[in-house]
């Protein structure tokens, strides 16, 4: 059986790394069109959840509540100071926010779980 302490690395690993790895991949492509064309394309998160949501999750015709969530990223009709907040923050701050709380868990939680199961009280 795989203690939890375990899965907890391997998770925080994929996370931190799959986001690190995202997140150059994403400046990369930036920076390769910036080159090529001589403009910076902007990639909001809000694109960046859609397109990442659409890829993965959402299939046309779906009415989850992902779904929704992906339909108000495209015509938001509410919360929208929220959904200019998204438009305006870029895909790759959030992507490298998540490799660090990839990277919290790998390290920290991880090594607060086992020292626990180390010395339970």
């Amino acid at each position: 059986m795989i203690r939890s302490w375990k899965v907890e690395r391997i998770v925080g690993a994929v996370v931190a790394y799959g986001g690190l790895a995202c997140f150059l991949t994403l400046i990369a492509t930036q920076l390769y069109r910036w080159m090529r064309d001589g403009e910076w394309v902007q990639i909001g998160l809000s694109d960046g959840l859609r397109i990442g949501l659409m890829k993965c999750c959402i299939q046309p015709g779906d009415s989850g509540h992902l779904a929704k969530f992906v339909h108000w990223l495209d015509a938001p009709v509410d919360w929208l100071g929220l959904h200019k907040v998204l438009e305006v923050i870029p895909a790759s701050v959030g992507l490298f926010l998540l490799s660090v709380v990839g990277n919290w868990l790998l390290i920290y939680g991880s090594d607060r779980l086992a020292e626990q199961q180390r010395h339970p009280q």
